[in-house]
């Protein structure tokens, strides 16, 4: 049995979701350790979960992010940068405090994040991406749904398991690197 240690960010369903510690099909059995942040995150009674909570856009955040996954797992094998805003209207029309919270946390955030976890992980590191679409979580209110489903050519919105198993499938893929991966109901290619 071996470990995979994964990071996982952002409040909406993905960071620290027990899904993320799938196998995948195939594969030798293992146990997958998974340390999560987002701002309002509690602590988790699962020995294979980490907590930390914070704000990533909080260079202090990251660092406490990765130094807990060294600490309690010893390794990282997988970071799932997920933690994300977004502000519902055109970009030239926010304020100067919107625009440091979306660069605070879709920039600034990635990179705080990136850079300490990319010293610590093992050899062969790949780097992919997952591209979704509209994925039901409580960032999207319930009376949307049917709407924004109808926007999908598979008609319906995407789940959080529907991201859980494309990351987890990018894991398990070790040949695979440089790949975008649209989990996006077929908007990729069109309605």
């Amino acid at each position: 049995m071996w470990q995979r240690t994964q990071e996982a960010t952002g409040r909406s369903g993905f960071g620290g979701r027990p899904g993320l510690r799938r196998r995948g099909a195939g594969r030798r059995p293992s146990r997958r350790a998974v340390v999560a942040t987002s701002r309002t995150i509690t602590p988790s009674e699962d020995a294979d979960i980490g907590t930390v909570q914070g704000d990533i856009a909080d260079p202090s955040t990251a660092e406490r992010v990765a130094s807990a996954a060294m600490k309690r797992f010893g390794r990282i094998d997988t970071l799932v940068n997920n933690a994300g805003i977004f502000i519902a209207k055109l970009f030239t029309e926010y304020t100067p405090e919107e625009y440091a919270a979306v660069k605070g946390v879709n920039l600034d955030g990635f990179f705080r994040l990136t850079q300490p976890s990319v010293e610590q992980m093992l050899r062969g590191i790949r780097s992919n991406a997952v591209s979704l679409d509209i994925i039901k979580t409580p960032m999207h209110s319930e009376e949307n749904h049917a709407a924004f489903a109808e926007l999908h050519p598979v008609g319906r919105m995407g789940e959080v398991s529907d991201i859980v198993d494309a990351v987890v499938h990018l894991e398990n893929a070790h040949f695979v690197t440089g790949e975008i991966l649209h989990v996006d109901g077929g908007q990729n290619v069109g309605h």
